[in-house]
């Protein structure tokens, strides 16, 4: 029997990120190579991004060329987006604060009693194939060279958000 395809295009965040870069370089014709030297995306995957907004109707095809459909996609960023992008909450976990918690925003917005977003970290287990352990090694036996030097030890928290280093 055969198998049925029901192939649905689904936009990816990564859609809206290439519809952005497009439209920031204004009216100009821009190709592939281009956007994706911009957005430091393969060309291929710069291909597959505005070939799914132009089947969602956020960009059309111009002489070969992309052209953003600019009041669809405010329509979309504006009204659409939350529902299809929905934020993922994790459990609650130690980090590098980010969003309205990070700089330049946290000195603009009051804070509430709420924790604040932050890309989470992870405790080190000692194991040698740790991946944290191994960056940290890597950044330590640099600094040792330059007359610094530093452990990871198990149970530590290892951070590499601003320079590297762990903190217990």
């Amino acid at each position: 029997m055969a198998k049925v395809s029901n192939k649905q295009t689904v936009l990816k965040p990564q859609d809206l990120y290439v519809l952005l870069a497009l439209l920031s370089r204004g009216g100009g014709s821009v190709g592939y190579p281009e956007l994706a030297e911009q957005t430091g995306l393969a060309v291929s995957a710069v291909h597959g991004a505005l070939k799914r907004a132009a089947a969602a109707q956020l960009a059309m095809f111009q002489d070969r060329r992309p052209v953003v459909l600019k009041t669809q996609l405010r329509e979309f960023l504006l009204y659409g987006a939350k529902y299809v992008f929905p934020p993922i909450w994790g459990s609650l976990a130690r980090g590098v604060p980010t969003g309205y918690a990070a700089a330049p925003l946290n000195a603009l917005i009051a804070p509430s009693s709420d924790p604040v977003p932050v890309g989470a970290d992870r405790i080190c287990d000692g194991t040698l194939e740790c991946l944290d352990c191994t960056i940290f090694r890597s950044r330590a036996g640099l600094a040792a060279s330059q007359g610094g030097g530093a452990r990871c030890e198990p149970g530590a928290f290892v951070s590499f958000g601003s320079g590297g280093g762990a903190q217990g």
